[in-house]
């Protein structure tokens, strides 16, 4: 992919790219969401006129691409109930753009349902609507035809680079009926498409609807059926077996986000601002149950910090944690800054995930609370350096990453716990001092601060992964 309007979005978290192999007739703009893995997709239909597949909540990457391409968002499409994220179709048809969703699906919003076999005239092109389910059982893909042939297939959740998209969101009763409903979808309807189609998928590396695949975010049909894995099965049977296989586990708000984007979420218009709470209001807020969340980098939290706030901090990566260390988005949050602090990035990734309780953040800082005689905690921070000095004698590592992360490398001994199952296995650790440990430690200091608060004091968080331990210890790391 080549570059195309990087100075116009660089101070925003989504990258920007023009899909060069399309023609010169078309152009597609890959918009990527890094942090959940998503790309949603801008297509100039000539004439002015654009159609966005599968937008996020914020509308303003669509915006600025449409702008600098000399168009304007008529219509956006859905592919299905998103699970990871609430849509933000209804943003753009605030602002006029027409809607387009499976009518399987139920949406209670204004939209135009669409069923199998239907086909949207946009001018030069056409988009015909395609069958899909597995992913969820509502899922179309749609394909964008001209007069002469189909150039390009928006496949959302079901046909992905690589890989499929995982079954299993809906039910655990219904997922060996998905799983063997995506086997036809991909096997009957999209492989029927010609080699030279180009695949546009919503989910790809990063996102955890994905089933493995690699770090591309398109490719053509004639390429995943030469080089995709799941493909090569030989039966439905060996497919449903190898995609279950692959599935780990993922956070509790994509149980509820499918019900959001059914019945359709707040539309904002213009995205709120964090406002400033003195200390007094803060003790007020925990006590009718808010939750402060410290989001400043993980050297400051341990420095000092609001005593049993969670740590996660602002990173790409923010709201899927979010979502899983803070289970019900009613809950009050309260928010930990520094001058640093990405306060728009914040917002958009908490209601890109239906949080919308955001009561404000801290105002006067760390010396603000401590003067206003709020209690302060800290937690040890170890580097590489610390560990060779040091030694680990003594000490239990908690590895908190997922199970694919664990199995490719550990630390000999460390116990691995997921850091979304932490909370209800603290009571189970080792009573020795343990080292919180992840890829590099964000997701090890958000461990430590869950441990803090049920009042262990003997955690210590290590800043690097296992790489960088093994590096300096000189002891190889366990592969599964």
């Amino acid at each position: 992919m080549t570059d195309l309007i990087g100075p116009l979005l660089a101070d925003h978290p989504f990258t920007a790219a023009l899909v060069p192999t399309t023609g010169s007739d078309l152009r597609v703009v890959a918009v990527t969401d890094s942090g959940l893995g998503n790309t949603s997709w801008l297509v100039d239909l000539g004439h002015r006129e654009a159609l966005v597949v599968d937008p996020e909540r914020d509308p303003s990457p669509y915006r600025a691409v449409a702008e600098r391409l000399g168009t304007t968002i008529t219509l956006a499409a859905d592919t299905h109930l998103h699970a990871d994220f609430v849509t933000g179709s209804p943003e753009l048809a605030a602002a006029g753009a027409d809607v387009v969703a499976a009518r399987a699906g139920e949406v209670q919003w204004p939209h135009h349902g669409v069923t199998p076999g239907d086909a949207v005239d946009l001018g030069t092109w056409r988009l015909q609507v395609l069958a899909t389910p597995g992913h969820t059982p509502e899922h179309v893909a749609y394909v964008l035809a001209d007069a002469d042939r189909p150039r390009a297939v928006f496949s959302g959740g079901s046909l992905l680079v690589g890989a499929v998209a995982r079954t299993d969101l809906i039910d655990p009763a219904d997922t060996d009926a998905l799983t063997r409903a995506l086997w036809h979808s991909v096997r009957h309807e999209l492989m029927g498409l010609p080699d030279d189609v180009a695949v546009f998928p919503t989910h790809g590396a990063g996102s955890f609807c994905s089933a493995a695949g690699d770090h591309r975010r398109w490719t053509t049909i004639g390429q995943e059926r030469r080089t995709n894995p799941l493909l090569a099965a030989p039966d439905e049977d060996t497919f449903v077996r190898w995609v279950l296989d692959q599935l780990g586990t993922y956070p509790p708000y994509f149980l509820r986000l499918r019900a959001v984007n059914r019945l359709g979420p707040r539309v904002f218009g213009a995205f709120p601002t964090l406002p400033p709470l003195d200390p007094g209001r803060v003790e007020d807020l925990r006590a009718q149950g808010a939750v402060v969340v410290d989001v400043r980098p993980v050297t400051e939290f341990a420095a000092g910090h609001v005593a049993g706030s969670l740590v996660i901090t602002l990173r790409p990566q923010f709201s899927s944690w979010l979502g899983w260390m803070v289970p019900d988005p009613a809950t009050p949050l309260v928010f930990v800054t520094d001058q640093h602090t990405d306060r728009a990035e914040l917002v958009r990734q908490c209601l890109n995930i239906g949080y919308e309780h955001l009561a404000g953040e801290l105002s006067g800082g760390l010396a603000g609370w401590a003067a206003a005689g709020g209690a302060l905690g800290s937690v040890a921070h170890l580097d590489a350096a610390h560990l060779a000095a040091a030694g680990s004698s003594g000490r239990t590592v908690i590895d908190v990453r997922q199970v694919a992360e664990y199995d490719d490398g550990h630390v000999p001994g460390a116990v691995h716990v997921e850091l979304g199952s932490l909370s209800e296995r603290a009571s189970n650790l080792p009573a020795t001092p343990l080292i919180m440990m992840c890829g590099h430690g964000e997701r090890a200091a958000t461990g430590a601060s869950v441990l803090a608060a049920t009042g262990r004091t003997d955690v210590a968080v290590f800043e690097g992964g296992p790489a960088a331990w093994a590096a300096v210890s000189g002891v190889p790391l366990v592969r599964s």
